[in-house]
């Protein structure tokens, strides 16, 4: 039987930022977390290097029949990300992945304005991003924040993952500057194993982590412009 590593997503944001040091209090760091999951990661990440935090919206594209396991996923910018071999060992017909397109470009449209309302996109031209989720298993849904961020022109991409398999951070490390993994077990199965606590993350715990970041770069800002 296999031990979990992490005790929630909280202690797998501490490990993570211990190995992001170099980061630390760098005014042209943004950290983007990946809803639902990665966002607690990412909070706990951005408040120690104490950087801004934002969202990165992608969604994943689930088999019909097995919506846990992804044909591919969806960008904020609309762009679409496919996992050919899941696709094909699943005989998905273009018709169904098309609906499921279609079902989840909906989905990612409620999640911006719930998290989002009227604020802008966050700034990343010119910046190092760190995009952060709470593990990565097929590898497409941070494949489709990756693609997200290419018209952006950041100065540098960074993905920063508790947990993944050892080949999907070879993967990952072709289309990035920088990969940082905390574990790469193996076999790694699923991602909840690795987890002694892994409930779902809420829409409202989302917005309320968010609006806690918000609020305490704005004091850090102010303690800053008064000293």
């Amino acid at each position: 039987m296999s031990t979990p590593i992490f005790r929630d997503r909280l202690d797998a944001g501490q490990h993570l930022a211990e190995r992001l040091s170099a980061y630390r209090q760098r005014p042209d760091v943004l950290v983007l977390g990946l809803p639902r999951g990665g966002v607690p990661v990412a909070a706990v990440v951005a408040d120690v290097l104490q950087v801004e935090l934002d969202l990165c919206l992608v969604r994943k594209l689930g088999v019909p029949n097995n919506p846990e396991l992804a044909m591919g996923a969806i960008g904020w910018g609309g762009g679409i990300t496919r996992n050919t071999q899941v696709l094909e060992s699943s005989r998905i017909s273009p018709e169904a992945f098309e609906a499921v397109v279609a079902r989840e470009r909906q989905e990612l449209q409620r999640r911006a304005q719930r998290y989002r309302g009227d604020r802008p996109r966050p700034h990343v031209r010119e910046r190092t991003v760190i995009l952060v989720d709470d593990g990565v298993a097929t590898g497409a849904t941070m494949l489709a924040a990756i693609a997200s961020l290419e018209s952006q022109a950041p100065s540098q991409v960074i993905v920063a993952v508790p947990l993944a398999s050892a080949s999907i951070v070879e993967a990952l490390g072709e289309r990035v500057d920088e990969v940082i993994c905390v574990a790469t077990p193996h076999p790694f199965r699923y991602l909840g194993l690795w987890y002694e606590q892994f409930a779902p993350t809420s829409d409202e715990e989302v917005c309320q982590l968010l609006e806690a970041s918000s609020s305490s770069s704005e004091s850090n800002s102010s303690s800053d412009s008064n000293s």
